[in-house]
């Protein structure tokens, strides 16, 4: 091996910041652009090799956190993308447009509210429009507010928080489904919480549980069809998702900090899972989730 090319070793726990962080509130759903520091989504760092080439994928939440993350590793890697998001967060979404053309790929962004049937079906019918097809869709805007006792928790905001991660998977899957050829993937954003659950996100854990059996029971589904579905378990994540209500102001100051790492993942860590559930070179890879929690939370 050329030593000049050789990749230098790491120390995980070393590499990003770690807590205490300033404490940082944001009204929902929150900027990445606004948090301090800015989380990483590999703007700089990540470099692709082709494996995704001519692929066309529809990411959900992918203006900021972990959907960002994988749209930008998706063009880098060749793949065409749209990615859905609030209206509120158009300036995050616009730099991940930028940031797709940038690799030379088509980037189309479709704002709107997921919690709308009309919507989801409509965004998938657009999506496809754009891309010509789908054949990557990625299930990973997510809501998660803090909530101490179940007393606090409104039947509104826990209605929002299983349409948001629950209800719009199943709206925009079923959508999608005339659109996906044989060799097209799924891949569903679960989490730690989906196997540890906070006591404070009573709701938001049970939707992400939900998640992983959504991942399980439609790979068994799909599998004969050439569809494979999988999903990612992330732990704590550097993301507007926490700063804007997903946790307490005074768990931010400490976010991560429990994790054997010592610290929260950034976005930019998860890239690689999103990429390698998606490439085709991993045909036998289904009805898995993959963690990412720092060493601590997983199956």
């Amino acid at each position: 091996m050329n030593e000049q090319n050789q990749k230098p070793l790491v120390n995980p726990a070393t590499r990003y910041a770690q807590p205490p962080f300033e404490k940082q509130p944001q009204e929902a759903p929150g900027l990445a652009s606004k948090m301090q520091p800015v989380p990483d989504h590999g703007e700089e760092s990540y470099k692709g090799s082709g494996k995704l080439n001519g692929r066309k994928a529809l990411i959900t939440g992918g203006d900021s956190g972990i959907g960002r993350a994988a749209a930008i590793a998706y063009a880098r890697e060749g793949a065409d993308v749209v990615i859905n998001y609030l209206p509120e967060e158009q300036s995050d979404a616009d730099e991940v447009v930028e940031l797709i053309t940038a690799a030379g790929r088509k980037g189309y962004a479709i704002p709107g509210d997921i919690t709308n049937e009309k919507f989801c079906e409509s965004l998938v019918a657009e999506a496809a429009e754009k891309l010509g097809g789908i054949d990557i869709l990625i299930n990973n805007a997510g809501r998660q507010q803090a909530v101490d006792s179940l007393s606090d928790l409104s039947s509104e905001g826990f209605d929002a928080t299983i349409k948001t991660n629950i209800y719009a998977p199943f709206w925009i899957t079923k959508a999608a489904l005339p659109h996906l050829p044989e060799g097209s993937v799924i891949i569903a954003t679960t989490s730690v919480q989906a196997y540890d659950p906070s006591e404070n996100l009573f709701d938001y854990a049970q939707t992400k549980a939900a998640n992983v059996a959504f991942v399980k029971s439609l790979a068994k589904q799909l599998g004969p069809k050439g569809i494979r579905v999988n999903g990612v378990a992330p732990g704590p994540v550097w993301t507007p998702l926490q700063t804007s209500g997903g946790q307490p102001q005074d768990a931010i100051v400490e976010f991560g900090q429990k994790t054997p790492l010592g610290r929260p993942g950034q976005p930019a860590e998860l890239a690689s899972i999103f990429v390698q559930l998606a490439d085709s070179e991993s045909s036998y890879t289904t009805g898995q989730v993959y963690g990412a929690a720092g060493g601590s939370g997983n199956p």
